[in-house]
């Protein structure tokens, strides 16, 4: 089985819905033959590296509410990820732009450490409040998973793994991904959003023992206006 997944550095509800996903396979049987492939997404490319808002004033900005309101809805959001063991500090997060941190993953996913890389960045990002544009700071999150680090500087000091990043931005606005996370199971299903642990066991155990025969992606859970909205982040919303 295979699960690839669409996500961004910079979006919450991706930590999230990644533990979910993660608690539902640790109960399920057969999780030593599940492929999770993570593929790039970027909810705004045209962020800068350096001098963003703070997120509390961008949410207030984007939203057209006030920062006390942004503040009170970023800290339901924290006890969301408090609930999978997640630990995000928003007054201290530094927004930037991710391109860079998903040229990183490929490479590490190309010497076999795509997975370490992905957990590193998300906790970088969310609980460490470093700049993931900064490429020095990539460079030493690279070395903390066991990455050479000059290695790691050249590439990112050339244009290496652009193509691949577009690639998946492409075919994710192919299959139709507008906000994530979204996952696709075995080219069959979709799941929009952070679903609740239920929607991936049931997923799982469908695919793993019926796959049904139905021609295109099945959306499972929640309808995908509801999910970009109450548990996903789509384009011009909630890029942090």
């Amino acid at each position: 089985m295979k699960i690839d997944i669409w996500s961004d550095y910079a979006c919450p509800f991706c930590y999230i819905g990644k533990r979910r996903l993660e608690n539902a396979l640790s109960q399920f049987p057969h999780r030593d033959q599940v492929e999770v492939v993570f593929r790039s997404f970027q909810l705004d490319p045209s962020a800068k590296v350096h001098g963003n808002p703070n997120i509390h004033d961008m949410l207030a900005a984007k939203y057209g509410m006030t920062r006390d309101k942004a503040i009170a809805m970023n800290e339901q959001l924290a006890e969301q990820a408090r609930g999978v063991g997640l630990d995000f500090q928003f007054d201290s997060i530094v927004p930037t732009n991710t391109f860079d941190s998903h040229r990183l993953t490929h490479y590490a996913t190309k010497q076999g450490k795509g997975a370490e890389m992905t957990e590193r960045l998300l906790r970088a990002y969310f609980t460490d409040s470093v700049n993931l544009g900064d490429r020095s700071v990539l460079t030493q999150l690279a070395g903390e998973i066991g990455l050479n680090e000059q290695e790691t500087l050249d590439m990112l000091e050339s244009d290496a793994y652009a193509d691949q990043v577009n690639g998946d931005i492409e075919e994710g606005q192919r299959l139709g991904v507008t906000g994530v996370p979204f996952f696709v199971v075995n080219n069959k299903y979709a799941i929009s959003g952070a679903q609740p642990g239920p929607v991936f066991t049931e997923v799982l155990d469908t695919v793993w023992a019926e796959e049904q025969k139905a021609p295109g992606l099945q959306l499972v859970g929640t309808d995908s206006s509801k999910a970009s909205s109450d548990d996903g982040c789509s384009d011009g919303s909630c890029g942090i």
